[in-house]
């Protein structure tokens, strides 16, 4: 009878406990986690325009001076926002547009370079040069960020596998194959598919990309370059911005068919903030807009003032829907269940986007505010330190091992886009 008793009060002590253990926690605590668990492990955001906003800086277009982040800025981006939000490591975008026309692409990107570099040694307090794995890691370490840099679109390299070459040797550790518009040698997303993905000079592209120990960035490249690359690569490719196109239909949205093939690449879609990729509402809202502008602009012809009044009227008659942080969630939890938690990471792109933000994902404070977002739906800590960080890293880390063997294996490629891709042009 006392061991039936025992048995019964250990039974009823534990039923509490059991339940203690499995509730879910609250906002505050769920909070306090996230900001323990970023404390301890490097948070490393995929893409961050602050260099272009700064060159486009009304005020005081380029100067790095002005655009002060030790004060409050008007984007998403400054000193004491990177800390609230533990950010430890950044690629910072040395984005061009791919529709420059006036003097070719390398003096806007060398500028673009130079504003990124004196970035960086400006504010030694918070920023540090990193140019591999190990460095994020150990700048974190001492309290910093480790300072990368994205270029944003293969157009910059003009064709030229030298040129991507010097890029390298600048700082920049991937490269985004196109931006919005489709190349010489590579379909993007949200242009006319001319090659059906890469041409051959495209995948010596890669290849090269390969041997030097830069990513593949696969955010706005078209699902055939996406296919092409992970045929190519020899090392992991990363979405350096992109989301999940299951949930959202957007042509810069990664397919299912390629978030599958990523755990054999070893690759990491980094989720962004970009409220038309991550709300269902906002896309359909966007896509009721443009059908509503192109009858209108059908109706009307060149009278753009009358397009104007019954574009805005129409806004103010559908309100645009907000996008909410449980938007971002759904996509990495998305993107966990089907490449799996070794595969997904973040990729804001603060300062680079025009839209609202998403509610509760204002600026880089509120990194911690996602984080709890996954802990209240039931992340492990080992889960959410890949998300963090450990995934890039870890693709960071063996692209460069990649590199070391290919560097004993083969010399710079000579190759040309005219060499190449001849055949094809006949």
């Amino acid at each position: 009878m006392r061991l039936i008793a025992a048995l019964a009060v250990s039974v009823a002590l534990a039923a509490p406990l059991a339940a203690q253990k499995t509730a879910t926690p609250t906002h505050e605590q769920a909070l306090a986690h996230a900001k323990a668990l970023l404390a301890t492990t490097p948070l490393v955001d995929g893409h961050n325009d602050l260099p272009w906003a700064i060159r486009e800086n009304p005020k005081a277009p380029r100067d790095v001076d002005a655009y002060d982040l030790r004060k409050t800025t008007p984007h998403q981006t400054d000193l004491a926002r990177m800390k609230a939000g533990h950010l430890g490591g950044q690629f910072w975008s040395i984005y061009i547009p791919g529709e420059v026309k006036d003097s070719g692409y390398a003096r806007i990107q060398l500028e673009q370079f130079d504003i990124a570099r004196r970035i960086i040694a400006k504010y030694p307090e918070r920023l540090v040069t990193a140019g591999t794995a190990a460095e994020v890691r150990a700048a974190f370490k001492k309290g910093k960020v480790g300072s990368m840099l994205g270029l944003e679109g293969g157009h910059a390299i003009e064709n030229s596998l030298g040129a991507l070459r010097i890029y390298y040797d600048l700082g920049a550790r991937y490269m985004t194959l196109t931006h919005n518009v489709t190349l010489d040698w590579a379909d993007a997303a949200l242009d006319s598919a001319k090659h059906g993905g890469l041409t051959p000079f495209g995948k010596e592209v890669v290849r090269e990309m390969n041997r030097l120990g830069m990513l593949v960035d696969l955010s706005h490249v078209s699902p055939g370059t996406m296919s092409n690359a992970l045929d190519v690569t020899e090392a992991p490719v990363i979405f350096s911005h992109s989301s999940a196109r299951a949930l959202v239909d957007h042509k810069r949205n990664v397919p299912d068919s390629i978030l599958k093939r990523l755990p054999k690449n070893g690759g990491v879609v980094m989720v962004t903030f970009v409220p038309g990729f991550d709300s269902p509402k906002i896309f359909a809202w966007s896509q009721q807009r443009g059908a509503f502008a192109a009858a209108i602009r059908q109706r009307l012809g060149a009278d753009s003032a009358a397009i104007r009044r019954e574009l805005s009227a129409w806004e103010a008659a559908h309100p645009a829907p907000h996008a909410t942080i449980a938007d971002v969630a759904d996509h990495i939890d998305y993107i966990r269940k089907v490449a799996g938690p070794d595969h997904v990471g973040i990729g804001s792109d603060f300062d680079g986007v025009d839209d609202d933000l998403p509610d509760g994902l204002q600026s880089e404070a509120d990194y911690p505010q996602l984080f709890a977002e996954l802990i209240r739906r039931g992340w492990s800590d080992a889960d959410l330190r890949k998300l963090a960080g450990e995934n890039v890293l870890r693709a960071l880390a063996q692209a460069e091992k990649v590199a070391k063997r290919l560097q004993k294996e083969r010399p710079p490629s000579t190759k040309t886009i005219d060499e190449l891709d001849r055949g094809l042009k006949m």
